[in-house]
């Protein structure tokens, strides 16, 4: 397998994974593992290089990608990394529920919840205890508490095979629009975007259990969001900017 180091840390990173992962799915679902995968790299390099221009919605994204490459590989540097991809990110939750569908209490998984598997995966590798340790120190230092405001998310349990629909999302022209699905568990949700002409705006259909749809609405409109579930029954986290 190989190992390289993330940029200015000097910490291993497992990159054969999730290569060999995306080699055997769509070439979408390749470029979107492999996009990620760099712009975590490099937001792991240091601050300022692309944070000032990742929105939340992106860096959810990206945290939960190298979060289940370092589950898959049982690496604490890369589950270490997606805590610090995440940790900035204030969501609140928003008074919605799919359709004819069921809510759900459970958010996205938070940062000092990654944390917490990270130092599980470090017991026994003094280096790697002391970087979640020292991670976990700053993270509490930095979060205000009580901090409200950023992208707005709700939960939902999905059954399998199932479809939820949310109608009558207004998103604000001439700004960019952005759609995250997080599953809580093992599945395979795709995401989907009309217009109120019922024309599909964005899609996002790789397999796994998230995806991310973006795009800009030329005016206020009303969109329909609609999450399918291609495997078992789950719950999941809708979140909007």
């Amino acid at each position: 397998m190989g190992r390289k180091s993330l940029p200015g840390t000097g910490w291993p990173i497992y990159v054969e994974g999730a290569a060999q992962r995306a080699a055997g799915e769509t070439g979408g679902c390749l470029m979107k593992w492999m996009g990620v995968m760099i712009l975590a790299v490099t937001l792991m390099a240091g601050p300022g290089r692309a944070t000032a221009e990742m929105s939340d919605i992106k860096r959810l994204e990206a945290s939960r990608m190298v979060y289940l490459e370092g589950l898959a590989q049982l690496d604490p540097y890369l589950v270490l990394a997606a805590s610090k991809i995440r940790a900035p990110v204030r969501m609140m939750r928003a008074d919605r529920a799919p359709q004819e569908g069921s809510a759900a209490q459970a958010g996205p998984i938070s940062a000092a919840a990654m944390l917490g598997v990270a130092l599980d995966m470090a017991q026994g590798d003094p280096v790697a205890e002391a970087a979640v340790k020292a991670a976990r120190a700053t993270m509490d230092q930095a979060v205000p508490k009580g901090l409200q405001g950023g992208p707005a998310f709700n939960s939902a349990a999905i059954a399998a095979k199932g479809k939820d629909r949310y109608p009558g999302l207004t998103f604000k022209g001439g700004r960019f629009a952005e759609i995250y699905i997080e599953g809580h568990g093992g599945a395979n949700l795709d995401l989907f975007v009309y217009d109120g002409k019922g024309r599909l705006v964005c899609s996002d259909t790789d397999i796994s259990d998230f995806a991310h749809c973006g795009w800009y609405p030329q005016s206020t409109e009303t969109y329909t969001v609609q999450v399918t579930n291609k495997g078992n029954g789950t719950q999941y986290s809708l979140v909007t900017n």
